[in-house]
């Protein structure tokens, strides 16, 4: 209640009481501290209307559920951009300097997050709306399977929701007005990414008995009354039949017919108008460096030959003997590590893992989060496309965090990765990271802020953890580990390719399947992943590389004193940081210890 009051006052600007007139007291000038707190609520409530799933349901801030917001528009992404200039303008009237220690941290951190978002708006994005992993549709259709970031549990919730996609019709109007615009100017989705949209696409179409977005329906709760559990079949039906399914008919009548012949036979981002500078900028929002792409494409290239040559010494222990560069083909392959029959026999076997993990976390941690963590299989609409990944749990305690394996086919799911996997999706990588962050006592905008190079730097380091839990000990894990340590290199490599030096589809397919052992399926997967989120593969090397240098500098300069549960700790105090102000913090951090 009072944090919606606050952000209602910060929108109309009432910055000072009205309790007397002004002719009886003065107002004394707001102190820099609470300037900065009301442009940290002015920030954050801007890109909660702006983008209220990104911003808000995803996490873990489902007030406006029921809001789909059309900010592809391009006269919206104009005027968010003024608003968030503005902010930055005030935000540099203020004295850093005169900020205690924790407040010049937010102010590092607003200052970031403005001038990321700022950067981003001034490219053209919204011309390039639908692709096959993230696309508004998709992410609506999944929401509606009861079991990701938008609850569906009682009928308001289901009132909501479908608010929410009725404005659908509104978002795929703009965004066929934005791909002929797209298509006019030489902006648009590589052919790979367009034949990859449409099958997902055309699932949407199917009659409501099986259509996703009439999931909810279908799993509607037994205690709904009567009347409200008939109101909402009427009302879904006729939604879906009336608005939605022709919406996203025409939408898949335009990609298949008038997309797809004018998409692009170039693959990366510098193809496009000011294509390179583009990528640049999303190098800076996704790692929050200034490192150009030719300095991470060869940091690449060092990680995967330093990976390569520890492969090769772990490889006899498996009793492998032919070329180093097809062990991992190797593994991925045999029979001795594809055990699995069922889905729920995967399912069983992290849990497994989750109690191991959890005995040995207090020695690593001095807090552990409150949420519980859950596992479960993707939904099967994104299956095919998705990677494994995790969702925040809702503030209030009713949802837990959630890791979502991606489960195609059972029989050739590799057992070797499973730890790695979980140390990253769930605990303790991105299930302590962001269930921890909710509870700090933190500015609402730092609270639910996601900085891409420190979580995925974090979770990928979160794998590394398996040598001080003792479940590396066996070969077959520790060979997954450097498995998926090594994709995470080749990332590094394939994203800075084919976005900036040319490299075509196949050829990142190729390195990836040559490097990594994957399947060509599994490397398309991937490549076509980078394809569509330039720079945000990059977070993961370039942000676990800084936490490493940071732990390594602390032992060094601590000796005796150094505690690695503290040092933990210290990394996730403060919530999601941008690399440089993390460094600076640990800096401090290491100071103190002394």
């Amino acid at each position: 209640m009072y944090i919606n009051h606050l952000l209602s006052c910060v929108a109309l600007g009432c910055l000072f009481s009205s309790a007397s007139p002004a002719h009886d007291r003065v107002e004394p000038a707001p102190s820099p501290s609470s300037v900065l707190a009301q442009l940290g609520d002015k920030f954050y409530l801007a890109q909660l209307r702006f983008d209220p799933i990104n911003n808000g349901t995803f996490i873990g801030d489902n007030r406006l559920d029921d809001k789909l917001n059309i900010n592809i528009d391009p006269v919206q992404r104009i005027h968010q951009r003024a608003v968030l200039q503005r902010l930055e303008w005030q935000l540099h009237l203020i004295k850093r300097k005169q900020l205690s220690a924790e407040d010049a941290l937010t102010y590092d951190c607003l200052e970031y997050q403005l001038q990321a978002n700022v950067g981003i708006l001034r490219y053209p994005d919204h011309l390039l709306p639908i692709e096959h992993i993230s696309a508004i549709p998709l992410v609506l259709a999944n929401f509606g399977s009861g079991q990701a970031e938008q609850p569906l549990n009682t009928v308001a919730q289901y009132d909501a929701y479908l608010r929410r996609i009725s404005r659908l019709p509104l978002w795929i109007d703009q965004a066929l007005v934005n791909m002929r615009k797209g298509i006019s100017l030489g902006i648009v989705q590589p052919r790979p990414i367009v034949e990859a949209m449409l099958g997902p696409l055309k699932q949407l179409t199917v009659d409501i008995g099986n259509n996703p977005y009439y999931a909810p329906i279908r799993n509607m709760p037994a205690s709904f009354d009567n009347a409200s559990a008939e109101r909402l079949k009427r009302e879904y039906s006729e939604t879906l039949k009336q608005k939605i399914i022709p919406a996203i008919k025409k939408l898949v009548d335009f990609v298949d017919t008038q997309y797809l012949p004018a998409s692009r036979h170039t693959d990366g981002w510098s193809a496009m108008p000011e294509g390179l500078n583009w990528y640049k900028q999303w190098i800076k929002f996704q790692t929050t460096t200034n490192l150009e792409p030719d300095v991470i494409h060869n940091l690449g290239l060092q990680e995967v030959a330093r990976i390569q040559g520890e492969l090769t010494k772990l490889a006899p222990k498996l009793g492998y003997a032919g070329d180093p560069k097809q062990f991992l083909a190797w593994v991925r392959t045999n029979q001795k590590f594809l055990p699995f029959k069922s889905e729920a026999e995967i399912l069983n076997a992290y849990r497994d893992i989750n109690t191991r993990v959890k005995t040995q976390l207090p020695n690593l941690f001095g807090r552990l989060p409150k949420a519980e963590l859950d596992i479960r299989p993707e939904p099967e609409l994104t299956r095919e496309a998705a990677s494994d990944h995790y969702s925040v749990p809702a503030e209030d305690g009713s949802r837990p965090g959630v890791f979502w394996a991606v489960i195609n086919d059972p029989t050739a799911y590799n057992s070797s990765t499973m730890v790695s996997l979980f140390l990253h999706e769930g605990q303790p990588g991105h299930h302590f990271h962001l269930s921890l962050q909710q509870e700090l006592n933190l500015p609402v905008f730092r609270k639910r802020t996601q900085i891409n190079a420190y979580a995925e730097g974090w979770a990928l380091y979160a794998e590394t953890l398996g040598h001080e839990m003792g479940l590396y000990d066996d070969p077959v894990m520790y060979a997954g580990n450097l498995r998926l340590e090594m994709m995470r290199a080749v990332r590094l490599v394939v994203d800075t390719g084919i976005h900036a030096k040319g490299w075509t589809h196949d050829q990142a397919v190729a390195y990836m399947m040559d490097n990594t052992g994957y399947s060509e399926a599994q490397a398309r997967n991937q490549i076509e992943r980078y394809m569509v989120w330039p720079g945000q593969a990059l977070g993961y090397k370039i942000g676990a590389l800084k936490i490493q240098q940071l732990r390594e500098r602390a032992k060094s300069e601590l000796g005796s004193k150094f505690n690695i549960a503290a040092f933990h700790d210290a990394i996730l105090a403060e919530g999601s940081l941008p690399l440089s102000v993390l460094e600076a913090y640990i800096n401090r951090w290491i100071e103190t210890q002394r």
